[in-house]
């Protein structure tokens, strides 16, 4: 449902401005008209310091560190300021990787020349002894090497022999470059960089305690450029001398807006919002209904003359997705996935939707007597309850699977509706005569479909059946190809009713079909879990030992994992694109209204 608004005009001091908007912020009810970009150099400066907040903070939400940060104390100094020191520690930790990635990879190439004394060689070099290095594969060494001149082997490995050789003349070896120190040197090297980092995890890990100010620090950051972005929007006026805002606040809000206006002693005016105004949008709805809002706003909200997508997304998107999943056991470990996202800070304000799909595909799932892949109807314990379970066929139609059949039924039930819908707020925003064109189709398609569902229980005769139709079809003629538009010319109208006719019959049999996306994304997850399931049972075999009861568990898991992950997908793209394609384009869904974003401090 979308909140009614009213619109306030104020004019103020210039002085007044800032004072005004921050008494404004506090109210929290008052959706200042103004730019959601950043529109000059200041702007753009406290967007740049709000993003590397949220950069920071989702990079310390990241930092796992078990155990540390407890010994590493905060100075007062870096209590000030979190975020610098937090962006400081990050950028030394960044470097003090990429030098232990550098000394790890210099130690691993002196790993094969082991420990060694640079001072010895030294003195044998001064005293005329070349020290020479050699690193030869196994197949390409001689024996006969140690015989011509003072070779001594030093280690083998990765399939190479590595080995020195002691002479004051040249030896006739392929040589390598001598390692420019000993393996321990470089990794005592190695180990100290790892203990700086270890340093500035700690340092880190004890600066993530303070996360909630960190986040409280990013809230203002919002809160300040959405106020300057607001004071910006005044119009000045009178040589600079007063300026004037526009705003918008909730109609059942007037009487706290009214009162908080007249103790700040400004001048307004206010006056119900109009269309043309376009005032934002804020939708009044029901908790269960609220948790589906995000998924219209991944859409858009609708425009002021519009109606609330949401309640009936709701309903249809939990329908399609416990649909598409179709699996009883799938639906109870959404539900627990659910219970713990309420323990991760980023994805908290998900959980209760992950909790009530997996409620709803457990239902489903029920329904289609499916469990991890495995049909329960033949199971004795639910033999008391096998009436509720839905049967292989519908309707007598034995040459269709019944679950095809009932996605098609829903199909067009949801196209139904969203022709109703289109109907009922065409005739609200623009009066009954102007939508006679609507009408007409309403009736031919919904009429159409009620009165032949009817007549296939047999309540009313063929002959009364007929003579509906008759009627149904010449009242909706009439509303599609002479009162399309009662302002134009009658053969235009025709004109116009002909080419509709001809878009209308060829997408609305593919906008049906597009149902039929349900029922095949149900039956793919269901036979891969089959698949996974009989793999499984081969390979356990009689189970009379351990082993195939491992790798059986291991494939079911692993199997139903992965399947799992795959149906998560589909169930949640498929049946959003029924709602934004097929349920909108035939309720004449248009998004073009903005979100209601009223002054308020970020953390209220």
């Amino acid at each position: 449902m979308i909140t009614r608004m009213t619109r306030y005009s104020f004019i103020l001091l210039s002085g007044e401005k800032e004072g005004f908007l921050s008494h404004l912020r506090e109210l929290g009810l008052m959706d200042i008209t103004r730019s959601v970009k950043p529109i000059d150099a200041k702007s753009s400066s406290m967007l740049d310091t709000a993003t590397s907040l949220s950069a920071l903070i989702q990079k310390l939400e990241a930092l796992d560190i078990p155990g540390e940060g407890s010994s590493f104390v905060i100075s007062s100094e870096v209590e000030k300021s979190l975020p610098t020191a937090a962006t400081a520690a990050f950028t030394r930790l960044s470097a003090l990787e990429a030098s232990l990635a550098a000394a790890e990879k210099d130690a691993a190439a002196k790993r094969p020349w082991g420990d060694f004394s640079t001072e010895k060689i030294k003195a044998l070099e001064a005293v005329g002894f070349k020290i020479r290095y050699h690193a030869v594969t196994a197949k390409a060494f001689k024996e006969e090497w140690a015989e011509q001149y003072p070779l001594q082997k030093i280690s083998e490995s990765d399939g190479k022999i590595y080995f020195v050789t002691v002479s004051d003349s040249l030896v006739d070896i392929p040589e390598v470059p001598a390692p420019s120190g000993s393996f321990v040197e470089a990794e005592k090297e190695a180990e100290t960089i790892r203990g700086e980092i270890a340093a500035v995890q700690r340092e880190l890990a004890a600066i993530k305690k303070h996360l909630p100010e960190i986040r409280a620090e990013y809230d203002k950051a919002l809160s300040d450029l959405d106020l300057y972005l607001a004071g910006e929007a005044s119009v000045s006026a009178a040589e600079d001398t007063i300026v004037t805002f526009e705003g918008f606040a909730p109609t059942e809000s007037d009487g706290a807006v009214t009162s908080f206006l007249e103790e700040c002693g400004v001048f307004y005016l206010k006056e119900a919002a109009r269309v043309e105004e376009n005032p934002p949008i804020k939708f009044k709805n029901n908790r269960f209904v609220r948790m589906f809002e995000v998924l219209t706003d991944m859409y858009g909200r609708p425009s002021y003359d519009g109606f609330d997508p949401t309640p009936f997304i709701s309903i249809f998107f939990l329908l399609f997705f416990a649909f598409c999943m179709g699996d009883a056991g799938y639906g109870l470990i959404l539900i627990l996935v659910g219970f713990a996202l309420k323990k991760v800070e980023s994805f908290r304000s998900l959980a209760p939707l992950v909790v009530t799909l997996g409620i709803g595909t457990t239902l489903v799932g029920f329904f289609f007597h499916t469990f991890f892949s495995m049909n329960i109807a033949n199971w004795s314990i639910f033999a008391p309850v096998k009436w509720m379970f839905l049967p292989d066929h519908l309707f007598g139609l034995s040459s269709f699977d019944a679950a095809m059949v009932l996605a098609i039924l829903i199909g067009v039930f949801h196209i139904c509706l969203a022709m109703i819908v289109k109907t009922i707020a065409a005739t609200r925003a623009r009066g009954f005569l102007e939508s006679l064109g609507t009408w007409g189709w309403t009736l031919l398609i919904v009429g159409g479909v009620i009165v032949g569902g009817i007549a296939l229980t047999g309540v009313i005769s063929s002959e009364v059946t007929k003579w509906v139709i008759i009627v149904l079809g010449v009242l909706s003629a009439l509303g599609i190809f002479l009162f399309n538009n009662i302002h134009r010319n009658p053969l235009v109208n025709i004109g116009s009713g002909l080419w509709e006719t001809y878009n209308t019959v060829t997408g609305l049999l593919g906008d049906v079909l597009s149902y039929l996306r349900l029922y095949a994304l149900g039956l793919a997850g269901a036979k891969l879990g089959e698949a996974f399931n009989a793999i499984g049972t081969m390979v356990l075999g009689d189970g009379s030992s351990v082993v195939p009861w491992i790798a059986f568990i291991l494939i079911v898991v692993v199997g139903h994992t992965l399947n799992l992950a795959m149906c998560a997908l589909g169930a949640f793209v498929h049946p959003l694109r029924l709602n934004f394609l097929e349920f909108f384009k035939n309720s004449g869904y248009e998004a073009s209204g903005r979100s209601f974003n009223p002054l308020k401090y970020n953390n209220k």
